[in-house]
């Protein structure tokens, strides 16, 4: 070849070389499941020092990239990490990623996505059939929640907006309804859609952190009354922060009696759908237009993919009206297959192939044990940090996400606030846990996300008397 680094750069034998390096690298993360001792969740660095350090690494003759990626990485299979929303991975996911970046389909058209097109229609019809849609539902898979959610509020805007938005913009004022603690994606979605602070109708969370249901009439006829035409409601299937499921029952016949979108959020936890045990938490999904449920939070898939599902498909073909007959011919068929028509994305991953090689390899059970046994560990922690009284619990979790804070008697919130911020920071600098921090109604919390399918109680009963110590040491 006329161009040498070319033709090496297609060559095996850096290809092979590397992935044993990482093939080796990979077996330790994975084996870290069982949370030797001596190893760290996370070892944290500056921005400043760790962006230094890559800079080195880029001028650098020796060959150590991937292990520096793993080791300067936060470790999500470490038993110990009970943090952020982020899976798990089942390892075979790793493989399908692997077959993605090789193969690079982009997914545009059918024709540049033929297998992963229909793989995808196999499994969003699958999963229209776990939420309870009949056959005339359908949906695709998209990169995230935050654009799936916002994906979904276009659908809203298309079907309940009388006036043509997409060729002559906003004629009037419209607005959304959404629980105060729902993800701030939503919000986001609204903005981004021209609806303003104005066209984001908050509605009140209970002690729970549920959306107070009670309240919708009252809010739906002070938004109207101030011109504000409501075309959509979200339900948090849970929110974020607390992980409180809203009431979807109460919110479905609220929106069917006054002709609104129903939309459930359940990037998080619309996984229980699977899960015999707590699948009581989203009755009434069934009659949502719209949901939305990420496989890379609780169905144990790589980052970054989602499934937005319609319970009526053709909703999913008209959000967006633009023509490019290079690639997309105008018709009214059911074209399912044709990615680009439905999302955001003109060039999308071949995501599809993790949701299906689990669902063909272990079915739904995988699903349902791996929900149920984590929903089952908050409610263990639960007890356990109750029965403590260096600690108060913000409410009871419904999932797997769970806030708490040591508390002191007579000590200001001011002061706790601190303590508790101070304290997380000694824990993350020690590097054995890796959690977070939320503010509930002005109070500063810890909170877990228990993500690891392999994080136990006794995991957590350490964690705890970390927590003490690190505040023992801030505040003798």
């Amino acid at each position: 070849m006329k161009y040498p680094t070319l033709s090496q750069a297609f060559e095996t034998t850096d290809f092979l070389l590397n992935l044993e390096k990482v093939k080796a690298l990979a077996l330790t993360r994975i084996k870290d499941t069982e949370g030797p001792a001596d190893t760290l969740v996370y070892d944290y660095k500056t921005p400043e020092v760790e962006l230094a350090f890559w800079k080195d690494q880029l001028e650098s003759t020796t060959n150590s990239f991937f292990e520096s990626v793993f080791k300067r990485t936060t470790n999500v299979q470490h038993p110990n990490y009970v943090g952020h929303q982020v899976a798990t991975p089942a390892p075979l996911t790793a493989v399908t990623g692997l077959v993605n970046s090789l193969l690079n389909n982009g997914m545009a058209v059918y024709e540049m996505g033929m297998s992963p097109s229909a793989i995808e229609r196999v499994v969003t019809d699958k999963i229209c059939e776990a939420i309870g849609f009949d056959s005339q539902s359908g949906g695709f898979l998209t990169s995230g929640g935050t654009l799936a959610n916002l994906t979904a509020l276009l659908a809203a805007r298309k079907e309940k907006v009388s006036t043509d938005i997409w060729n002559n913009g906003l004629q009037q004022q419209l607005g959304i309804m959404v629980c105060e603690e729902a993800h701030y994606c939503i919000d986001r979605a609204a903005r981004i859609m021209g609806l303003g602070s104005k066209g984001i109708i908050k509605i009140p969370a209970k002690d729970n952190y549920a959306m107070d249901t009670s309240c919708l009439e009252y809010e739906l006829e002070k938004a109207r009354n101030a011109g504000i035409a409501v075309f959509a409601i979200v339900g948090s299937a849970p929110s974020t922060a607390t992980g409180a499921y809203d009431n979807l029952e109460a919110i479905g016949k609220f929106a069917a009696k006054n002709n609104l979108w129903f939309h459930v959020d359940g990037a998080h936890g619309g996984a229980a759908i699977y899960s015999d045990k707590y699948s009581y938490l989203l009755n009434g999904i069934a009659n949502a237009d719209s949901v939305v449920i990420d496989g890379h939070k609780m169905l144990l898939m790589p980052i970054i993919t989602t499934a937005l599902l319609f319970k009526n498909k053709w909703h999913a073909q008209r959000i967006f009206s633009q023509q490019a007959d290079y690639l997309l011919d105008d018709t009214q068929e059911d074209q399912w297959y044709q990615s680009g028509k439905k999302t955001f994305e003109c060039t999308k991953s071949m995501m599809s192939l993790h949701w299906f090689i689990l669902m063909k390899t272990y079915g739904n059970k995988l699903f349902n044990e791996y929900v149920t046994r984590q929903y089952d560990l908050a409610k263990e922690f639960e007890a356990l940090l109750r029965n403590d009284k260096d600690f108060e619990v913000a409410v009871s979790p419904q999932s797997n996400i769970l806030c708490f804070r040591i508390v002191k008697q007579n000590w200001s919130t001011e002061k706790l606030n601190q303590l508790n911020a101070d304290t997380r920071k000694a824990i993350l600098a020690n590097g054995r846990f890796y959690l977070v921090q939320t503010k509930l109604k002005g109070i500063h919390y810890l909170r877990t996300s228990l993500m690891n399918p392999f994080t136990e109680l006794s995991h957590l009963s350490e964690l705890v008397k970390q927590i003490k110590a690190a505040a023992l040491i801030i505040n003798p």
